[in-house]
């Protein structure tokens, strides 16, 4: 078995090339082993093009006949933008298919494993399956209960404030934290704030990182407040930018933003403002699979009330503001009793320069 997972993590590390690229797809990598020696190797880059499977065998050519593969995930068994990759396996040759986890996906989930039995492969599943599922976050969410996998990022000082009495709050958090903040625009399909921080904080919420992929922007403006000047709306040839407004938004304001490049969708309202259930499940349906919310305080609290947030990463800088007037990381009423209160297993701790970075998905 270690030497299942020896090659494994290298399928994984492989996929993980790809990671915030391949939406609405799952990332995914191969390794193909003849006698000890690795005769080809890939993953899939992008959606529509050739997946990891594909890749690996067209690397190992006649080599892979008799040989082993070790892939991320279930080989498909289905005619999407690609061919089945368990037609090719069949027809390479390939003695044995070691899987790390099964494809959630209803149109496969165990299909393809049965039909390479059925032809005479040998399969092993459940190898490094945790490690494989944890890169696919995203991508089993999705096509399991049809909304995108959100992770609500907060920059904020140890007595909980993410902005002065004044509103200022730059840089709450250190430099090391920024980059690794646009290492997570770079590996996911969109970034998401609200109004407020729109119109205070004029972000363009764009990767820096050079050669990544560029999130889509949404803005959460139920009236549509965002004015057409803002950064937003002059970087649109860089990254499309997603307004999800309601009827509240007039219809001029609806008409300067679409003329100004922006794709205005509008959403039926939830207490005067948009319906974020409704709103996160109009993106999965465009393929937007991981979200990356960095703010304000109210979209984080009403993401939180609905039960839509799968993760929180606090970056806690060793400041103190203090003041009743500073602005806390959630907003919204609040529960009423501790016994309420969010809580979370899945914890991870570690430092971010002179910051601590506390992971906590649900």
């Amino acid at each position: 078995m270690k030497t299942y997972e020896k090659y494994m993590r290298m399928a994984i590390g492989l996929a993980k090339r790809a990671l915030g690229q391949t939406s609405p797809n799952p990332v995914v990598g191969a390794v193909i082993v003849k006698n000890g020696r690795i005769v080809g190797k890939g993953y899939h880059g992008k959606a529509g093009l050739p997946h990891a499977e594909i890749e690996a065998l067209k690397a190992a050519g006649p080599m892979a006949r008799g040989a082993v593969m070790f892939v991320t995930m279930e080989p498909c068994n289905h005619l999407g933008r690609t061919p089945p990759c368990t037609d090719a396996i069949i027809r390479s040759g390939v003695k044995k298919v070691v899987v790390a986890m099964k494809d959630p996906n209803p149109l496969n989930n165990g299909k393809g494993m049965r039909k390479l039995e059925r032809s005479g492969i040998k399969t092993v599943l459940g190898i490094l399956q945790e490690e494989a599922r944890a890169m696919n976050r995203p991508f089993i969410k999705m096509v399991t209960k049809k909304l995108p996998y959100v992770t609500v990022k907060l920059a904020e000082t140890l007595d909980g404030k993410i902005a002065t009495r004044t509103g200022d709050s730059r840089w709450i958090s250190s430099a090391e934290s920024r980059r690794r903040v646009h290492e997570l625009r770079g590996v996911s399909d969109a970034v998401m704030v609200g109004a407020n921080t729109a119109l205070k904080d004029d972000p363009m919420l764009l990767s820096m990182r050079s050669g990544r992929w560029q999130p889509v922007r949404v803005v959460v403006d139920s009236a549509l407040r965002t004015p057409i000047r803002s950064r937003l709306f002059a970087t649109i040839d860089r990254s499309a930018v997603i307004m999800a407004v309601t009827s509240r938004a007039s219809a001029k304001r609806v008409k300067a933003a679409r003329d100004r490049g922006a794709e205005v969708i509008i959403i039926r309202s939830k207490k005067r403002m948009v319906d974020l259930r409704m709103l996160l499940g109009k993106l999965a349906a465009r393929g937007i699979a991981s979200i990356l919310v960095e703010g304000g305080a109210e979209l984080a609290a009403s993401l939180a009330e609905d039960w839509l947030v799968d993760r929180f990463l606090f970056f806690i800088a060793p400041k103190i503001i203090g003041g009743r007037g500073a602005i806390s990381s959630i907003g919204g009423r609040g529960i009423g009793k501790v016994s309420g209160a969010f809580t979370f297993s899945d914890i991870r701790v570690e430092k971010s320069g002179p910051d601590i970075m506390i992971e906590a998905s649900v």
